[in-house]
């Protein structure tokens, strides 16, 4: 089974904007129009992924560019699922290991918080990973976390605490319901593009059913 977590490339946050030139391409074997795509978009565009030098106080001088490919492709993954409403507030660490049963010992956690709820059907961050559960996943050894819930509208440093840890995470996840297996192999897939921390992504979840 194959699932893609992918959100739609909505161009919502930051500028987007394509423009198309086309190239006529003749010889006397053949003719044809090539197709050019010219594009700007900014990095939180869709689902999309952030290395710890997201933030510059974390920046471990990785990029997409040197971010090592083993550690993106089909890496083990384990799946948590609950099933919060909008507005419900904190999952702690101990939500975490009951709806797990037990501490995951992956490189790679889901967290499905929200049920069959995607992150854009609830109020911004009404719910969220309190400090205790973020100290729980850094613990586990996790270091690729996908997950539709991170920070609190209080800022209360999340994503700080765990790129200080080295956990890379996926933002904007979809479909997260129907990754039905407890562990899968995921997959983080992108352009190496140079000097950037933030950055559109594709994420796929497999398993054998």
């Amino acid at each position: 089974m194959i699932v893609d977590l992918t959100c739609d490339y909505i161009g919502s946050v930051g500028p987007f904007s394509v423009e198309i030139q086309e190239v006529p391409l003749r010889s006397a074997n053949t003719a044809y129009t090539g197709i050019i795509y010219q594009f700007q978009s900014g990095s939180m565009q869709g689902t999309y992924l952030d290395l710890p030098g997201h933030i510059r106080e974390t920046d471990d001088g990785q990029t997409a560019e040197t971010f090592p490919v083993e550690n993106l492709y089909r890496i083990p993954a384990s799946v948590i699922h609950l099933d919060r409403a909008s507005g419900s507030g904190a999952v702690s660490a101990t939500d975490l290991e009951e709806a797990f049963g037990g501490i995951p010992d992956t490189p790679g956690i889901i967290i499905n918080a929200l049920g069959a709820r995607e992150p854009d059907q609830i109020e911004l961050r009404s719910v969220f990973l309190d400090m205790d559960a973020v100290q729980w996943l850094i613990d586990t050894g996790c270091k690729m976390l996908v997950s539709d819930i991170y920070e609190s509208q209080a800022l209360e440093g999340v994503f700080l605490k765990l790129f200080q840890a080295g956990v890379c995470t996926v933002c904007e996840p979809v479909h997260l319901a129907k990754v039905t297996a407890p562990v899968v192999r995921l997959t983080v897939l992108f352009p190496k593009f140079p000097r950037m921390t933030q950055f559109p992504c594709r994420v796929v979840a497999e398993w054998d059913e």
